[in-house]
């Protein structure tokens, strides 16, 4: 299935890839028309890859923080968190390469918030400043448990994010809500006594891997 969130996109691509095709046939020479259509093929084919967007099944487990995002933790540090916890924290971060699956989804049950779009650069995603200096988005989810911060921050080759969430909203935990287009990141921030599940270089699925336990109060 392709992802609602990148239909258009995917249906650029398709059509220009079948235009490309269609040119190439045109041409007399095999030198100039075989190598258009396999290029042209194959980047049909990557298109379909990257916007797919598969079913999941988010486990029935209490008191558990999920992945908004499919990829690999490539930090993992304390912070303290200034805009919306405002409390000391634990950090970590998921890279998306563009092999990735890149429909994010709610990481926690509860209510959106805060709701922040930050127009920045575009360095690599997993550079350490990414989450300060690159364009993102910022959404808070409280609940009765506390509260969490996480975000979507393009990289050097994403320059698109899409994110349905506005504060006020109802959200359930694995549901989707947005995505971030050829390659990303997406950092999670929680209370410093939340219990971490997830070590460096763990690969993550959105909706399915749990990243924190919440402690009973």
């Amino acid at each position: 299935m392709i992802t609602k969130y990148g239909l258009n996109t995917f249906l650029f691509c398709a059509g220009f890839s079948l235009l490309a095709i269609i040119i190439a046939i045109f041409f007399q020479s095999g030198w100039i028309k075989y190598p258009i259509v396999g290029i042209s093929v194959l980047f049909l084919f990557f298109s379909l890859y990257f916007f797919r967007d598969p079913e999941r099944s988010t486990p029935s487990v209490k008191n558990a923080v999920f992945s908004p995002a499919d990829g690999k933790i490539v930090i993992v540090k304390e912070i303290y968190e200034a805009e919306y916890l405002k409390s000391n924290a634990k950090q970590i971060s998921i890279f998306m390469s563009p092999l990735n699956v890149h429909v994010n989804r709610v990481p926690i049950d509860g209510t959106v918030g805060y709701y922040n779009y930050v127009k920045g650069e575009y360095l690599v995603a997993f550079h350490e400043k990414a989450d300060k200096r690159n364009e993102r988005t910022e959404i808070g989810i409280q609940n009765g448990k506390g509260k969490i911060l996480f975000t979507q921050v393009a990289g050097f080759i994403a320059r698109r994010i899409v994110c349905t969430l506005k504060e006020g909203d109802k959200v359930e935990a694995g549901k989707r809500f947005g995505m971030i287009k050829f390659g990303s990141r997406s950092d999670v921030i929680v209370p410093s006594n939340w219990k971490l599940k997830v070590k460096l270089g763990d690969i993550v699925t959105a909706g399915e891997t749990i990243l924190f336990e919440i402690p009973d109060e």
